[in-house]
């Protein structure tokens, strides 16, 4: 398995994808100058509680954003009276030594208090955002900090040291916890993320040190800060990616602008020296770097209401205001399979790779539905739900996924913490009003097409317009030569100006329509 990260700048905007075997998993957008793009999940304010509202047991807090940020009472942390009275203290610049190590806590919140107990108007008080502003919601925050570094996670005002559940050895989770135990300063707790599995004590130590360090320079600026005021940002896009999805599977990371080229390079040098020289500065101005790792096609042909699979098989994705429903076809193939279990088995194995693809891709999250082709065989309907939680192990998003149900439907929940990616597919009718869509769509299914019609018919014609036309046979190899490669038969191709722009139709030896 190889991955590739492909990073583009310009002028508005950096975007991210991520490529693990050539194709396309992960799209982000790190916008400047956009009022929500100042609130991105691990930002640190300083704010003040605008109103407690004791009918949903939460306060809507003021974090300079349009609409409230909603902090529920079950966000706020056992030891959230400690943080308010180390702000008090550090506000008031009684507190010089930020380490908490001579900081007497106060006793813990009740867990089942009410917010009105513990928050009133005007308090100030530190939050972190834990979910951005999606549709006309505001951010969601939670006043237990906790800063994220590469291996371990510090959460202050807490004594707890716990071992990610994705770590499978008893005996390397044992190990860990007794090595962070020993570094661990008093008065923090740490979580260990799962790629400290392995890990010398040193490294671990040093990822602590620059996290500690972290924490002391924004109490730093807790005194002279306005409410609200971030007072902590997430590090860049390309870092914090990096942080949470670089491992020794990565094979590229190749980078359109200079500074961006040297900031990602810096900051494999500190997480991964020997992974340094995989950051590439892509050059070349014939070919746009999307362009050149077929990013561009793959979002064109990605994000539609339809998706298409390999095998004739394809995906329609509907989203509604409670979920999302995802419906698996077949395509043409079921009516020529001799047996329709092995058929519908492959045709969901195809699906579950593609869903699982697809969640991480647009970043849906909430309850989706998905309704995979009917099987009737216990065993096979086990080996796709095993299958499916498999590809979707490495989804970073907190997910869990129901067995099957008699219907033959399975649910998957996925944490949503960011707005979902939704990008335009279609496009303006260059022939009338309306949209149509995406031209490069097209080839796809003329693909499709081709692939389920050739194995009956000696010849085969394609009438296309001339422009689709053109696009098939152009350049060497064309795609018309790659289909004479695959298939062992030559394709007749002939442009028609009659044609509108997405119109094609197949024709046998005698001149009749294939359907």
């Amino acid at each position: 398995m190889n991955k590739e990260l492909i990073i583009r700048s310009s002028s508005e905007a950096v975007d991210f994808a991520l490529l693990k075997d050539g194709k396309l998993i992960e799209l982000h957008k790190e916008e400047g100058g956009d009022e929500k793009a100042g609130f991105s999940v691990g930002d640190i304010f300083i704010a003040k509680i605008r109103k407690p509202v004791p009918g949903l047991n939460a306060a809507f807090v003021n974090v300079g954003f349009e609409k409230d940020a909603f902090l529920h009472y079950h966000d706020l942390g056992p030891n959230l009276s400690s943080m308010i009275k180390f702000i008090k203290l550090v506000s008031a610049g009684k507190i010089k030594d930020f380490t908490l190590k001579n900081f007497p806590f106060e006793p813990e919140i009740d867990k089942d208090g009410a917010i009105s107990d513990v928050l009133s108007a005007n308090q100030s008080i530190l939050v972190q955002v834990v979910k951005e502003p999606i549709s006309t919601k505001g951010p969601r925050i939670s006043s237990e900090l906790s800063l994220a570094g590469r291996y371990v996670v510090l959460v202050p005002f807490s004594d707890r040291v716990s071992v990610s559940q994705k770590i499978d050895s008893k005996e390397e989770k044992d190990r860990l916890k007794r090595l962070v135990q020993s570094i661990k300063p008093k008065g923090f707790g740490v979580i260990v993320r799962t790629v400290a599995e392995g890990k010398k004590v040193a490294e671990l130590d040093r990822d602590l040190q620059n996290l500690i360090d972290k924490w002391s320079a924004m109490c730093k600026r807790i005194p002279t800060a306005h409410h609200p005021s971030k007072i902590l940002g997430e590090v860049n896009k390309a870092s914090s990616i990096l942080r949470d999805v670089f491992n020794d599977t990565f094979t590229g990371i190749h980078v359109d602008d200079e500074d961006l080229y040297y900031q990602t390079k810096d900051y494999l040098q500190e997480i991964a020296p020997s992974k340094v020289n995989i950051v590439k500065h892509y050059q070349s101005k014939e070919l746009p770097l999307f362009e050149k790792y077929h990013i561009e096609r793959q979002i064109k042909t990605s994000f539609g209401k339809t998706v298409s699979m390999s095998k004739g098989a394809y995906l329609i994705i509907e989203h509604t205001e409670a979920l999302h429903v995802i419906d698996v076809n077949s395509g043409n193939r079921s009516n020529k399979a001799t047996n329709q279990e092995d058929t519908a088995l492959e045709v969901n194995m195809i699906a579950a790779a593609e869903i699982a693809r697809q969640l991480r891709l647009r970043d849906m999250g909430g309850i989706i539905v998905v309704d995979f082709i009917d099987m009737q065989n216990p065993e096979n309907r086990k080996t796709l739900y095993d299958f499916l939680k498999e590809e979707m192990s490495d989804d970073k998003a907190k997910h869990k996924i129901l067995p099957p149900s008699k219907f033959g439907l399975i649910q998957i929940t996925r944490q949503r913490v960011r707005p979902e990616v939704n990008i335009k597919t279609r496009e303006e009718d260059p022939n009338e009003n309306g949209e149509i869509e995406a031209p490069i769509l097209i080839v796809d299914k003329i693909a499709a097409d081709l692939e389920r019609i050739i194995k009956d018919h000696k010849k085969v014609v394609l009438n296309a317009h001339p422009f689709v036309a053109a696009y098939l046979t152009k350049g060497f190899p064309s795609l018309r030569s790659k289909w004479f490669f695959e298939h062992k038969k030559w394709v007749k191709i002939i442009p028609r100006d009659a044609y509108t722009y997405l119109e094609y139709h197949f024709f046998d030896k005698e001149g009749t329509e294939i359907k």
